[in-house]
């Protein structure tokens, strides 16, 4: 399948099987098949990666401000397998609920520091 990565991936809302929304797609990453023909491996997602393709002060400080909430740095962007992909419209929607993919750093860190000291939070239903 042939794509116009700009156009159809960038910036492009992820949603997951249930319809929940997952993130926001910052890049992609390519890998090399043993045609040696590049293609999308997997969709980038997250504040580092945003401000890695923002760059200059903007992006430094996008970067900056998320990595306050990760003890791990650099921060690792979410990474999505392009095979996860579904289907391709207003949105990138995944063939998979969001529970299969994995967690945001940021928002690991906000739901161990801050949901989870919210009274009531451990009864919520999802």
């Amino acid at each position: 399948m042939r794509i116009q990565l700009v156009r159809q991936l960038l910036d492009r809302q992820i949603v997951d099987s249930v319809g929940r929304l997952v993130g926001k797609v910052d890049d992609v990453e390519f890998a090399v098949g043993d045609d040696g023909v590049a293609y999308v491996h997997a969709l980038l997602s997250g504040p580092g990666v945003l401000g890695a393709r923002v760059g200059g002060r903007a992006g430094r400080m996008l970067v900056l401000a998320a990595e306050r909430f990760v003890t791990d740095r650099p921060m690792a962007p979410v990474r999505i397998p392009f095979a996860l992909v579904e289907r391709m419209d207003s949105a990138v929607r995944l063939r998979v609920p969001a529970e299969d993919l994995p967690a945001s750093p940021v928002e690991e860190w906000l739901r161990r520091h801050v949901i989870a000291r919210i009274p009531g939070a451990g009864r919520a239903s999802g």
